[in-house]
């Protein structure tokens, strides 16, 4: 029956089961006394929600601890094999597809790289429907049994309704292309196991923020520096974060060309891709053949000195160059959102590590205003390269808690329920 908020009985279980699950996974293991004053609810609404979620094999029991009373107080866990979910990472070099547990740990992963279709939207779809069936494969599960598919992309995401999520990716030569669309053509993934698709960028701040360099901040900027760069803003506002499209920020009016068509894009500045192509316009020679990872590592050991060996000066001029480019761009984010955090992730962003980011750290906070700059961290992200497929794998595990651990129904974009069929659902609870 739905109260004067117009939430019925099953919402309020819905979450009352929903907190209870969410504590217990980030603190985890408690005791049911423990619970009350964490989520708020009371010790009969803490104790029915309990029994519901021991029932359904979502919870398990995990020792005790003793109390003040002398006796001893059963802890709560969330159970790792209650739920499976997969995160897919289609990133620049590669498509990796993850398996993992509710404990999001690791059961099976698959990787195909990009080859020399890059991504073509065939090859791409081939290769994440290939990931999803090898790693399902590998543990031996069907399909129905999972959760749901969090999948990271580049490019801006439109939810479009029908058609679901349509990716525009003007860097990667994708307009408007119908991401979830092409995923179902073929009928692997039931109707019913959701598909959750969202910028990469997007998925990194997810992961570090649930359980990286983010943890515990209200409000935080995740950098994803790759061939490009890109950021997830998260603020009280938007907890669930935001991507922005920083790389293509105008660093530079009449500047270098950018991926997307545009001049004087921070990316064209600050992203692997042009970092690696303008070391080789200066005469940096790479190894024949080598690809864009080899090429920055090459890079970074030109650029540092060894025994016996000065550090080369183009090289490290290139990399100082783009340290003062990204510090910059840093800056501009520290002064539209002022963040507690910056965190630096992505594959370059890593490779690059703590020397690096120490010169594009005292860039940054030379450009940005003084009271937010000294409030800032600026920090490498702590999760490694996984950290976007992780956070693709986020996306349906925080859908499955918003449900309060129920197991997600056949998707119907067409056919809403009606509005009788809602308020009797809440009256039979």
């Amino acid at each position: 029956m739905a109260g004067l908020s117009g939430r019925t009985v099953r919402d309020l279980r819905r979450e009352s089961r929903s907190t209870v699950l969410q504590r217990l996974y980030f603190d985890g293991p408690m005791s049911r006394q423990a619970l009350c004053p964490a989520t708020g609810l009371s010790s009969g609404s803490v104790s029915n929600v309990v029994a519901e979620l021991l029932a359904d094999q979502l919870v398990e029991e995990a020792g005790s601890v003793g109390s003040d009373a002398g006796r001893p107080r059963r802890l709560l866990r969330i159970r790792p094999d209650s739920g499976r979910l997969i995160g897919v990472d289609v990133g620049e070099t590669r498509v990796r597809v993850e398996l993992l547990d509710l404990a999001l740990t690791e059961l099976a992963r698959a990787e195909s790289p990009l080859g020399p279709r890059g991504y073509d939207v065939d090859a791409v779809v081939g290769h994440v429907r290939e990931g999803i069936a090898d790693v399902l494969r590998t543990a031996g599960l069907d399909p129905g049994d999972l959760l749901g598919v969090g999948i990271g992309v580049p490019g801006i995401i439109e939810d479009t309704g029908e058609q679901g999520a349509v990716v525009h990716g003007q860097t990667i030569g994708w307009d408007a292309v119908p991401l979830e669309r092409l995923l179902r053509l073929n009928g692997q993934l039931p109707d019913d196991v959701p598909l959750f698709i969202d910028n990469g960028a997007k998925t990194l701040g997810q992961a570090e923020m649930w359980f990286g360099g983010g943890r515990g901040a209200r409000n935080a900027v995740v950098v994803l520096f790759g061939s490009g760069v890109g950021a997830c803003v998260v603020t009280e506002e938007a907890a669930q974060g935001r991507a922005v499209e920083w790389g293509h920020l105008t660093v530079r009016v009449g500047g270098r060309r950018c991926r997307c068509g545009a001049l004087g894009c921070l990316e064209a500045y600050a992203g692997a891709e042009a970092l690696v192509a303008r070391w080789r316009e200066a005469g940096g020679r790479p190894s024949a053949g080598a690809g864009e990872e080899t090429a920055l590592t090459e890079l970074l050991a030109a650029a540092r000195p060894v025994a016996g060996r000065d550090p080369d000066p183009v090289a490290a001029a290139v990399l100082a160059e783009t340290a003062e480019y990204l510090g910059a761009g840093l800056s501009d984010l520290i002064n539209l959102f002022q963040p507690e955090r910056v965190l630096i992730g992505g594959w370059a962003g890593l490779q690059l590590g703590g020397a690096f980011l120490d010169e594009v750290r005292a860039h940054a906070l030379t450009h940005a205003l003084r009271f937010p700059a000294g409030r800032v961290g600026i920090e490498l992200g702590r999760l490694g390269p996984d950290a976007v497929t992780v956070g693709a794998a986020v996306l349906p595990l925080a859908a499955f808690f918003a449900r309060g651990g129920s197991r997600p129904r056949p998707a119907n974009r067409t056919v809403p329920s009606p509005a009788w069929r809602t308020a009797l659902d809440g009256r039979l609870v």
